[in-house]
């Protein structure tokens, strides 16, 4: 195992259980308690975790895992949903893109769409995610407007009431949302009320609204809404979906895509 996969895969047992020992991590992974306790010292100095006598803690926040180590988690279901989403944008037309590793695969397929190569502009993207606008910042052909705000470093996002001045200006002919939890009743959901509340004002801003979420997310709930159910136009999710689930959005008025 490479110390990229088992880094990824202690911080996966550190958020589902709070906290690790070092010999329970070793046995977990099958390597040796010294090689667990470098890696639980490596990633503390990164801020991924607290060392704590004999094992870790969860870090403040870290159930929202740094981009560079979600990424890898549904790598493929993310890449085919971003695809399908790229498709349902057309060229000169105004987006909004939230944070988050699927809407990050989004705009790494816009980037390279043959039809969208050239345009005055090809393409407008708004966005409060700054890994984001570096991904497309240095495509000539895209307008990238960036929101104000305050970086949330868990998710390289400006959050804040900062944004609100640019975003209460422009309009939108698609919101597209990456989500952690999207269910028939409680609507889509982020972990924090900052983000929820960015991704709620693109929605508003944006005539139709599209998540782009993997299986994981769907049926589940999570602490901050961002926007009721019947406010999102089309769902792009991976085929492992649960029917019964695609069916109750389908029900709800969704657009269901399984890609």
């Amino acid at each position: 195992m490479s110390r990229d996969a088992r880094w990824k895969a202690l911080l996966d047992l550190l958020v589902e259980r709070g906290r690790l020992d070092v010999e329970e991590a070793a046995a977990e992974l099958a390597v040796s308690a010294a090689t667990i306790r470098r890696d639980f010292d490596q990633l503390a100095a990164q801020q991924m975790l607290v060392r704590t006598r004999g094992g870790a803690v969860v870090h403040g926040v870290s159930y929202e895992l740094p981009l560079r180590y979600k990424t890898a988690r549904n790598a493929s279901e993310k890449q085919r949903i971003a695809a399908a989403v790229a498709d349902l944008l057309a060229p000169g037309e105004a987006v909004g893109l939230t944070g988050g590793t699927t809407t990050t695969e989004v705009a790494r397929a816009l980037a390279v769409r043959g039809d969208l190569t050239s345009g005055t502009p090809a393409l407008t993207v708004a966005t409060n995610a700054l890994n984001i606008a570096n991904e497309l910042a240095v495509r000539p052909q895209f307008k990238i407007v960036l929101t104000g705000g305050v970086a949330r470093p868990q998710s390289y996002e400006l959050i804040g009431p900062l944004a609100d001045g640019v975003l209460s200006q422009i309009t939108l002919d698609v919101a597209v949302l990456g989500v952690v939890a999207l269910d028939v009743t409680h609507g889509a959901a982020a972990h924090d009320e900052a983000e929820a509340a960015i991704n709620r004002l693109l929605c508003e801003r944006a005539e139709r609204v599209v998540v782009a979420a993997d299986s994981s997310k769907l049926g589940r709930r999570a602490f901050a809404r961002i926007c009721a159910v019947d406010t999102v136009d089309t769902l792009v999710t991976d085929t492992a979906a649960d029917p019964e689930l695609v069916r109750g959005f389908e029900e709800a008025g969704l657009r269901v895509l399984s890609v």
